[in-house]
């Protein structure tokens, strides 16, 4: 009787996040992937959670500093990250000596997003450690990172994983009472009535013409007529020539 083979064990469906740096084909892909992630966010929040233009965004390929991350399971992106190893930018908000005077080196994290489909199975985990080895490999010593305080579920994410809130700045806002720049609607006079026989005399005319004095016509001043002098006579005048 021959034995039985035994059957080989059901492979397990497993899946592989892998991380590369962004290259150029990948701009576009990245930035829709952005808007899905920060969507709901940045409907919440004061400040944008990520970068605020399209085109700031494809300005930080080009930058020097900055490493720009791709993490894609299959081929399908579901996560990024961007770190600068110095503060930089018009739009930075970083006071570099803050950090210098307590003797910290950091990496600024930039941008962190994990897919909505992909939270929860490690895939935030994998991006956190690629950038703690970044920051040992580059000689920095924190991860410094901004975060909005009304995302409850991004500060526990973070505080789980010994962070803690630095001197930042808190946004305020205080309600000023004022009025309108536009007055309401007012409602207007009542037509005057007019008069049952027509238009009176002063009709047709102009609004400075209408009172008393301005109706009365002066009369012309004559004109001064002067006759010239005639030439006085001669006492003497010429003898008729006698007729031949």
């Amino acid at each position: 009787m021959s034995a039985k083979k035994a059957t080989p064990p059901a492979k397990k469906d497993t899946l592989e996040v892998r991380v590369r740096r962004i290259h150029r084909r990948d701009l576009n892909r990245v930035w829709e992937f952005l808007k899905l992630v920060f969507r709901d966010v940045n409907r919440e929040t004061v400040e944008y959670q990520r970068p605020r233009s399209k085109r700031r965004f494809l300005e930080v390929y080009t930058s020097e500093w900055i490493e720009q991350l791709v993490y894609e399971v299959e081929g399908q992106i579901v996560g990024y990250s961007e770190c600068a190893f110095e503060a930089s930018g018009d739009d930075n908000w970083v006071n570099p000596r803050w950090f210098e005077k307590r003797g910290m080196r950091p990496l600024f994290v930039e941008e962190l997003a994990v897919h909505p489909g992909y939270q929860g199975r490690g895939v935030g985990g994998f991006i956190m450690e690629q950038l703690q080895h970044l920051a040992r490999t580059r000689g920095c010593t924190h991860l410094v990172l901004e975060v909005a305080e009304n995302n409850d579920s991004a500060l526990s994410w973070y505080r789980a994983r010994n962070f803690y809130k630095l001197d930042a700045a808190i946004f305020l806002a205080q309600k000023v009472p004022g009025e309108p720049d536009l007055l309401p609607p007012r409602e207007l006079k009542p037509r005057p009535a007019q008069a049952a026989k027509g238009p009176g005399p002063s009709a047709g005319l102009m609004p400075e013409e209408v009172s008393g004095p301005a109706l009365v016509r002066k009369p012309r001043a004559a004109r001064k007529t002067t006759t010239p002098a005639r030439k006085p006579a001669t006492a003497a005048r010429k003898k008729a020539r006698p007729a031949r």
